[in-house]
């Protein structure tokens, strides 16, 4: 018998992941219950968003957490999710309910920000209806690198996250 999903509330705990050099801001939705388990951005261990974006920055995969913000604000990348709260179902960005944005200002008046790049289109929706007005910012929609998004293959992920490579 599978067990039924419930709506929750859930707050978003993670501090934003950049410094003064951050040149791209990478933005998801919120974190997934696997990320909140773990304390880290994109913390499931079928999700590839650090194996791609070390494919296409030619490093090492990170695998701990220090090794993630490392690798991050090495290469100029700042991690952050568009929303600070939600009601969801655990990790389906399509439950979204009651959105509230983060203050993306939080970092975008302390880094040169170039680009703004939504890790898939629920994330890209959010920023587009409640960021972009704040930010004057286009975002740049990727496709998702959740183990949910199977259909995209990791050599299609990589060559869609290359695109950052023009900002850093």
């Amino acid at each position: 018998m599978k067990r039924e999903k419930k709506i929750q509330r859930v707050i978003h705990e993670f501090s934003p992941l950049f410094d003064e050099n951050s040149r791209v801001l990478m933005l998801g939705t919120m974190p997934s219950p696997a990320s909140r388990e773990n304390g880290f951005y994109y913390g499931h261990p079928r999700n590839r968003f650090w194996p791609v974006l070390a494919d296409v920055c030619r490093c090492p995969c990170p695998i701990t957490k220090e090794e993630k913000i490392s690798f991050a604000l090495e290469k100029g990348i700042a991690v952050w999710d568009v929303l600070a709260g939600c009601d969801i179902c655990g990790a389906d960005d399509g439950s979204i309910q009651n959105p509230v944005p983060n203050d993306l200002n939080i970092i975008l008046k302390k880094a040169d920000i170039k680009a703004v790049f939504a890790t898939g289109t629920k994330a890209f929706a959010l920023y587009k209806r409640y960021c972009l007005k704040e930010t004057g910012m286009e975002a740049v929609c990727l496709p998702s690198t959740s183990p949910a998004n199977c259909r995209v293959s990791f050599e299609e992920l990589v060559k869609a996250y290359s695109e950052i490579l023009n900002y850093l």
